[in-house]
């Protein structure tokens, strides 16, 4: 629960963001939003939203948060919508949700969490009581009604835990289901998941310089009518370390990657697997530059190309 404390530091914020330069707010007065379709039901999402893992997390769950207050106005601004969240990151869940309800834009976002109740032992089963009361302190912490989506985090007890989520969306309380992983050594039991659950996302990391997922997971969401949210886009901080002191060629400009983060996310958001990619900051002018690569053009297949031999001739990180 959020103290007294945090409440007046949360309606400060809200002032603070609405004091943010109308430039920076409102950076896209021309251009197509690019969208992908959630290929069971035909909702559109932007293909670019914002996670609340690494430096989300950390001011999170600092004394003050203003910054994220920020950053959120500046994703909905900008038409960003998807918000991917998990009861692990911290305080991440609860002071985002705070934030959306004092700004008035819960409705604006759709939220994707998680479920990652702890085995009970080394390898026992997930407790099911305990699965379902987790979702409804996420349901309590964001004030969405039905979710919008819950994953199960990490593959963990997917059976348990998979059967708690497809009750409560026969239930109306959850509109989507799935599962992530960001760990190459688990894709086989992220396919073998895919194939054997009635899920409707996945979350998986992809990368330019990490492009393992598109051999089979990619491929696989697509044939099987998945959706996708796709993680660490930047390698974390990796790619920005391997470009340091470099300029963008110009040949990216033609799509509009006239920043290396811009470079990166439209590298991903050109996968036809890719619904959403979902970087996480802390600072709003980053969340600005990130949902700028949701506008204009994509790289064909020639530039991702260009792309791919540009990077791997790059330094180590």
């Amino acid at each position: 629960m959020l103290t007294r404390s945090d409440y007046l530091k949360s309606t400060a914020m809200i002032g603070a963001a609405c004091a943010l330069p109308s430039g920076l707010l409102r950076a896209f007065e021309s251009g197509d939003l690019i969208t992908r379709a959630i290929p069971g039901t035909g909702e559109k999402l932007p293909i670019v939203g914002l996670g609340s893992s690494a430096t989300f997390r950390s001011v999170a769950g600092s004394e003050d948060v203003s910054a994220l207050a920020e950053v959120m106005k500046t994703l909905v601004d900008n038409g960003g919508t998807v918000f991917d969240t998990a009861p692990a990151y911290g305080r991440s869940e609860e002071v985002s949700g705070q934030i959306a309800r004092d700004a008035g834009i819960t409705d604006n976002i759709f939220w994707a969490t998680k479920l990652n109740v702890l085995r009970r032992g080394k390898s026992g089963p997930v407790d099911t009581d305990a699965a379902r009361a987790q979702v409804e302190r996420s349901v309590d912490r964001i004030g969405r009604d039905p979710m919008d989506l819950v994953q199960v985090h990490n593959l963990v007890d997917v059976p348990t835990q998979m059967g708690v989520l497809k009750e409560l969306k026969e239930d109306g309380r959850i509109r989507y289901i799935g599962t992530t992983s960001t760990r190459a050594s688990r894709y086989g039991d992220l396919e073998k998941a895919m194939r054997d659950y009635p899920i409707d996302f996945i979350g998986v990391d992809y990368a330019v310089d990490n492009r393992l997922a598109a051999e089979r997971i990619l491929p696989a969401a697509k044939d099987l009518g998945i959706a996708t949210l796709i993680y660490v886009p930047f390698g974390r901080s990796r790619l920005f370390s391997r470009t340091k002191g470099m300029d963008v060629p110009e040949w990216a400009q033609e799509f509009g990657a006239d920043t290396w983060g811009k470079f990166f996310l439209k590298y991903v958001a050109a996968h036809p697997a890719t619904t959403c990619v979902t970087p996480a900051t802390s600072k709003a002018k980053n969340m600005l530059d990130n949902i700028g690569a949701a506008y204009g053009e994509l790289p064909d297949a020639a530039a991702l190309r260009k792309m791919e031999e540009l990077v791997d001739g790059l330094p180590s990180a």
